[in-house]
């Protein structure tokens, strides 16, 4: 093979790379770019210093270093604007025999972009130490009555019972937890595998309306259900009901005594497909701009929240809905309620 095809090859390979991959010569120019760096970092352009566009000393001197012959040199490259972003490399030597670089080395930089693995394993450790603290509160709870049953409440009836409701109430709170992350991680396990079993959305959420209407009594929540027709989803009955439940026990809980929650079931057309529609409306105090980003986060709670929830609840309705190839939204202004949606397509693509 000539060295033109040669050339032309080494191109291609670097074109073909799914990760940014830039060469320089020895003054640390940028001689060649992949596409992937380019749509990276769009001012890398042959011709152009190095510097011009990466600035952070450790990768200078890596590829300083491999344009020396010396090598391979790795590291790390972080950068925060215009985004947050964290990147690994490598410099490597390469020998470079063209007329045009003199015959000098030059540097082939491989970059792969860590941003997205650092994020989940960052809300892996998140989720870890929130889930120990919620963990200890109510245990350190129940330790804390115990102690105080076998010592100055061992023989007073009326503190006795008062303290075995909380302890009760404790119990049940770190029961709904286990049971949220082990809800959590059986759907998140097989939520590629999605479930096809025929399901009426309509009549699932007048089961759930039925089991909470007594909660919404004592609240003085009226609960309203516009679903006049069957709405069929292929899905998993279990899982679909636990999504209604969550979003009426929420609206209920979030909503003002007084008001009502509306629930909606219909078929509608979202990108160009039939859908099967759940809605549920409350007219509380509505969640914050700020919030809703991170309303599905796992124990994320909005500051004007009710805390006795396990925080986990719209996490669950997320990851049902992606599981059933669907998708949860949300609207709501501060003051005038919220609407959660979830849209399940009914049939597969």
């Amino acid at each position: 093979m000539s060295e033109v095809g040669q050339g032309r090859l080494v191109a291609s390979i670097l074109e073909a790379m799914p990760d940014p991959v830039v060469v320089v010569d020895r003054e640390l120019t940028v001689v060649m770019r992949n596409a992937a760096a380019a749509k990276t970092w769009p001012s890398l352009k042959p011709g152009k210093p190095l510097s011009f566009t990466l600035r952070a000393p450790a990768l200078i001197a890596a590829a300083q270093a491999a344009s020396r012959g010396q090598g391979p040199v790795s590291d790390e490259y972080e950068e925060r604007v215009p985004v947050q972003r964290v990147f690994s490399f490598q410099a490597s030597a390469l020998p470079d025999g063209s007329e045009e670089h003199g015959g000098a080395p030059a540097a082939l930089i491989a970059f792969r972009d860590l941003t997205e693995a650092r994020r989940l394993e960052k809300m892996r450790v998140d989720f870890v130490a929130n889930a120990s603290h919620e963990l200890r509160t109510p245990l350190a709870s129940l330790l804390g009555f115990v102690e105080t049953l076998e010592g100055p409440a061992k023989n007073d009836p009326v503190a006795r019972e008062r303290f075995l409701a909380i302890m009760r109430t404790q119990a049940q709170r770190m029961a709904r937890l286990i049971d949220d992350l082990l809800s959590l991680s059986r759907i998140e396990m097989s939520e590629h595998r999605h479930p096809d079993a025929p399901v009426d959305i309509a009549a699932v959420a007048r089961q759930v309306i039925d089991t909470l209407r007594p909660m919404a009594d004592d609240k003085g929540v009226e609960i309203r259900l516009n679903a006049p027709d069957p709405v069929v989803v292929p899905g998993d009955r279990d899982e679909l009901q636990r999504v209604a439940d969550n979003l009426v026990e929420n609206a209920i809980k979030y909503g003002q005594a007084g008001r009502r929650v509306d629930v909606t079931v219909d078929a509608v057309q979202e990108g160009g497909r039939p859908h099967g529609r759940l809605s549920v409306r409350d007219y509380g105090p509505g969640v914050a701009p700020a919030d809703l980003p991170r309303l599905t986060e796992r124990f994320y709670r909005a500051e004007t929240s009710d805390k006795s929830g396990t925080g986990l609840g719209l996490a669950l309705v997320k990851h049902i809905a992606t599981r059933h190839r669907g998708r949860l939204s949300v609207e709501s202004r501060k003051g005038e309620g919220a609407t959660f949606r979830v849209a399940i397509p009914q049939s597969a693509p």
